[in-house]
């Protein structure tokens, strides 16, 4: 059992009580909430209500959530290379080509199957814990929440946009300064699997500072201050510098000009985005203490850096 305490956005005025908490608690079914408003365990200002009466916006909700098994995957033995753990937080370095959630063609061999079989009571927690999520091909920290108190924690955070996330990527061409990319996504008209900026499109917004530069490519420093699908990439590639390997975004394979055998050789075999989640901050659930790790490239994008940085001094 965890108490979560929230306050009711005033936007959310004249809706159904079930229906605000469906938007301050996602990660749980209406249907549950209902539930939970029946059996008594929500409160609003400290008073029971039904879920059919409306909320003025302002009130303070209490809700009782109860642990129970939400997920039916199977716990598969999958290393994990754990940064940090406690009683509350796991803190994982995902290497670039494992996929975070299962889903059609991945059913198996994912970051949840693999959390499941270190810690079994994450299958109580919906989508075992995991509060947000990297792309299959980027590599990096990821934060995992052990409790219900601390899902709602992380959540939160991440939703106030308190959570730093600091990433590292290379991108084709030469930067000459930082800036911020502040573009609308959503799902590309015809390809679905795909994203693009939209006008009718969710706020996003990307920050970038110059890290260090080649010849023709630079390595960028990127804070997130919203976490849209695809949002490094589709942005990057959005002001014409894609990131290095992107098979999606970044166009079709081209070598630079003069480019020598060494890099030729590298370049050709980097098969994934040059994106790497480097930083992750946040308050501590439990403690309220701030706390942040922080991690170099893996060797595949150390490989490429250094032998970027080799050819410049050609």
């Amino acid at each position: 059992m965890a108490k979560l305490t929230t306050i009711i956005p005033d936007e959310l005025a004249g809706m159904r009580l079930d229906q605000c908490l469906a938007e301050v608690f996602p990660d749980y079914s209406r249907s549950k909430l209902q539930i939970w408003i029946k059996a008594g365990r929500v409160t609003v200002n400290q008073k029971l209500l039904k879920a059919k009466d409306k909320i003025d916006g302002g009130e303070q909700v209490e809700l009782d959530a109860e642990a129970e098994q939400v997920l039916e995957y199977e716990a598969e033995n999958i290393p994990l290379d754990i940064v940090f753990e406690d009683e509350s937080v796991l803190i994982v370095n995902k290497p670039a080509g494992l996929v975070v959630h299962p889903a059609v063609g991945n059913w198996q061999g994912t970051l949840v199957n693999a959390l499941l079989n270190h810690d079994a009571s994450l299958k109580t927690l919906p989508r075992a814990g995991i509060v947000h999520r990297l792309d299959k091909d980027t590599s990096g920290l990821l934060m995992i929440a052990k409790t219900l108190t601390a899902h709602y924690s992380l959540s939160s955070q991440l939703q106030n946009r308190t959570i730093t996330r600091e990433y590292l990527a290379l991108v084709k061409g030469w930067m000459t300064a930082g800036g911020t990319v502040e573009a609308p996504l959503g799902r590309h008209h015809t390809d679905r699997t795909r994203h693009t900026v939209r006008e009718d499109g969710k706020h996003a917004v990307t920050h970038y500072r110059l890290e260090q530069r080649f010849k023709r490519h630079t390595l960028i420093r990127v804070n997130l201050e919203t976490g849209r699908t695809h949002q490094i990439r589709v942005h990057m590639a959005h002001i014409h510098y894609p990131l290095v390997g992107d098979q999606v975004y970044g166009g079709r394979f081209q070598l630079p000009n003069n480019c020598n055998p060494d890099l030729e050789q590298v370049l050709r075999a980097f098969k994934r985005q040059a994106l790497h989640a480097t930083r992750l901050g946040l308050q501590h659930p439990e403690t309220d203490e701030y706390c942040e790790w922080e991690l170099p490239v893996p060797e595949d994008m150390a490989i490429l850096i250094k032998t970027l940085a080799d050819e410049a001094l050609d």
